[in-house]
């Protein structure tokens, strides 16, 4: 054989193999199918949609946007714009979340506004300024009712690329005050042996608490990964997201019943949607 024809036919092998141990794993966590979701397509004004907290009736989402200082109500088979309630100047804000207290927006400095007269002609908000110095971004917040508290994870932070975490801080709602210590820190590493990939920081876009396993589910959309955690923080599973199902997901909320919703960013190349997972309980 031509020595030409040998080392081409090696390479070929080779580069197959190597391909095939590269290769994502996609699964779905017990109780859902990650690859069959019902998608519900929203408006041009929230193309992108960067959080969303639901109603009781799964048909009504609020979302925020990343730009505007505003409340969305979203009716997911609405043919006309959605309600809106200005709170705030322009500015990027990254995720929204409903708690005991009200309703909260998180900004992607850290800092948390509380909504206060939502749905009326006089909606105004307080802003609470989180305080650790630093070069810090966040997108995600969700309400950890035991705790009373809502946990804002961090998407880049200075301190944890030293360390190899995640950090998240409590929000306590008792005195409204944010604590100065991570409430936990997630382990970089050990999310990227769980997912089967070469990760080298975690940065989460949006999380909220399962209402029947009480457990955390995290969506990255920088790392394409659905991540789930005890709510102290100790990583638990890990699942590869396909691009094209999960375009740029910002936004995670639950039903009362465990249905999941993820909302996409349309980014360049797409249509902004919500993907409804249907959960069967174990």
């Amino acid at each position: 054989m031509d020595v030409r024809i040998l080392l081409f036919f090696l390479f070929f092998m080779l580069s197959c193999n190597y391909s095939d141990r590269s290769q994502k794993v996609y699964s779905s966590p017990q109780g859902y199918d990650l690859g069959s979701p019902v998608r519900y397509r929203v408006r041009e004004s929230m193309q992108e949609i960067s959080g969303i907290a639901l109603y009781p009736d799964e048909r009504r989402i609020l979302a925020i946007n990343d730009e505007e200082g505003k409340i969305f109500e979203i009716d997911v088979k609405a043919t006309k714009a959605y309600p809106t309630w200005k709170f705030g100047k322009n500015d990027d804000y990254e995720d929204l979340c409903e708690t005991d207290s009200g309703i909260f927006v998180l900004k992607s400095n850290g800092s948390l506004f509380r909504i206060r007269n939502l749905f009326t002609d006089s909606v105004t908000s307080v802003h609470y300024k989180f305080g650790k110095k630093g070069k810090k971004e966040f997108e995600t917040a969700y309400f950890d009712k035991n705790k009373n508290s809502i946990i804002t994870i961090c998407k880049n932070c200075e301190d944890d690329k030293k360390l190899g975490v995640t950090s998240a801080y409590s929000f306590r709602l008792d005195s409204m005050v944010f604590e100065s210590d991570p409430v936990f820190q997630l382990d970089d590493k050990e999310i990227a042996k769980l997912a089967g990939i070469d990760m080298r920081f975690f940065k989460p876009s949006a999380a909220a608490i399962h209402p029947i396993e009480h457990r955390l589910y995290i969506v990255a959309s920088v790392n394409q990964l659905l991540v789930i955690s005890d709510l102290e923080g100790h990583v638990q599973e890990a699942y590869n997201l396909r691009h094209r199902l999960f375009l740029q997901p910002e936004g995670l909320a639950f039903a009362p019943n465990g249905d999941m919703y993820i909302s996409n960013e349309g980014g360049y190349d797409g249509v902004a949607n919500i993907l409804k997972f249907t959960y069967k309980k174990k």
